[in-house]
């Protein structure tokens, strides 16, 4: 029962590290739901036409060979959005060359 309990212990966090993005679409949301979203769920990709862009929260959680950055977007209202904690391709960075 002992080996049970520390396996599942064990298993747990890996668990909640392997899980993908949130993907979320910026047109059913308004500014202040998308950065809602981004804090609650630490890791989400937000859908913008064809393509897209991923966040992090915290700060510093970008893969290699990406930087934060910012991001501006139209939300479901039209307005402008300006949205902190997009990973950017970093063009500097020793892991794109």
């Amino acid at each position: 029962m002992r080996c049970l309990v520390l396996a599942v212990a064990c298993l747990l966090p890996t668990v909640s590290l392997a899980a993908g993005p949130v993907k979320v679409d910026a047109k059913d949301y308004s500014c202040a739901q998308l950065a809602q979203i981004i804090r609650q769920s630490k890791k989400v990709y937000v859908r913008l036409g064809f393509g897209g862009r991923n966040f992090r929260y915290p700060p510093a959680r970008c893969g290699p060979g990406d930087k934060l950055s910012t991001a501006s977007l139209r939300d479901n209202t039209g307005r402008q959005c300006l949205l902190d904690y997009a990973c950017v391709n970093d063009p500097m960075s020793m892991y794109n060359y």
